[in-house]
């Protein structure tokens, strides 16, 4: 009887990732790797444990009875392996992490938050990652990411959520507009309008539908822009209106931008953003100082585009 070939770390990776994408492809993106390195990797994995670990199917994967057994451990391995470089990146006097955040808040709040951090944190490195709060969500479970920087709502027994602070929102118009010349806009005002919005992947999608159905205005899905920087090219060049969030506006327009930015008199609107990390991370301490942090930046130097949760 001859004996086989010991299963590795990075099959095991290998294997979670492809679990939780559904597709071998989906996986291959995700850890930057070739389809066929997956294919050989699991072949082997599956030759070792003499079992099949996926159900091939037209549009993907699904995993065995067995593998969905074996994803919780495979989970608990991956996290005691990333605590194992942790603890050896400590030693050195180094601390290095992969943070997560989306698209329509990572670029406008961490250039005014991370030098304030890194003078907290001298030795602290963060490698940067956007992708919308779904991915970003399914990537930190995998541990892809270390810790994320996400808008709620979020709920998983998995993680640890804790809230940083509230963002505003406000409603961009073209000057041209009838309403644009009003000193002071209500709710009311907006019943009936068609309002532009990013698609729908994103969740701040969803939060404008949300906040259109409660004004009696609609989404205008004739026009869907693909970022922040898009929906308010958009607003300048006279196709509708649109809520920009309040770090967005700060960041990015000026007094030479053709629109007019303003609160909707008696109307509350705004999004909630949280640091989310594993609960079982081997780093959950450094997150929880790391949000406690961020808390405390934001509440001295974003205090008028956010209010602390």
């Amino acid at each position: 009887m001859t004996d086989t070939n010991p299963i590795t770390f990075k099959q095991i990776r290998y294997f979670q990732a492809i679990a939780e994408a559904g597709s071998f492809r989906r996986a291959a993106e995700r850890l930057g790797v070739t389809q066929p390195t997956l294919t050989v990797q699991i072949a082997a994995m599956e030759e070792a444990l003499a079992t099949t670990l996926f159900e091939r199917q037209r549009n993907g994967v699904v995993p065995t009875p067995l593998a969905r057994e074996l994803l919780p451990r495979a989970r608990r391995i991956a996290e005691e392996m990333k605590g194992f470089a942790d603890q050896a990146r400590g030693v050195s006097g180094q601390s290095t992490y992969r943070l997560g955040v989306t698209p329509t808040l990572g670029p406008y709040v961490l250039p005014r938050v991370l030098p304030f951090v890194h003078q907290r944190f001298e030795d602290l490195r963060l490698y940067v990652r956007e992708a919308i709060p779904a991915q970003l969500t399914t990537d930190l479970r995998s541990a892809v990411h270390d810790v994320i920087l996400t808008t709620l709502p979020l709920q998983s027994d998995e993680l640890e959520v804790v809230p940083l602070f509230r963002e505003s929102l406000k409603l961009a118009l073209p000057l041209e507009h009838p309403l644009a010349s009003q000193a002071i806009i209500l709710g009311t005002d907006l019943v009936g309008e068609a309002v532009l919005t990013i698609d729908e992947q994103h969740l701040y999608h969803r939060q404008v539908s949300a906040l259109c159905e409660s004004l009696g205005a609609t989404v205008n899905r004739d026009y869907e822009g693909t970022s922040l920087d898009t929906l308010r090219q958009m607003v300048v060049m006279g196709m509708g209106i649109t809520f920009l969030p309040s770090l967005y506006v700060a960041s990015e327009i000026g007094d030479s931008d053709t629109l007019r930015v303003t609160d909707v008199k008696g109307v509350n609107m705004n999004r909630d953003h949280a640091l989310v990390w594993r609960r079982r991370s081997p780093a959950r301490v450094f997150f929880r100082q790391l949000a406690d942090t961020m808390k405390a930046i934001a509440d001295e130097h974003l205090a008028e585009e956010v209010t602390l949760l």
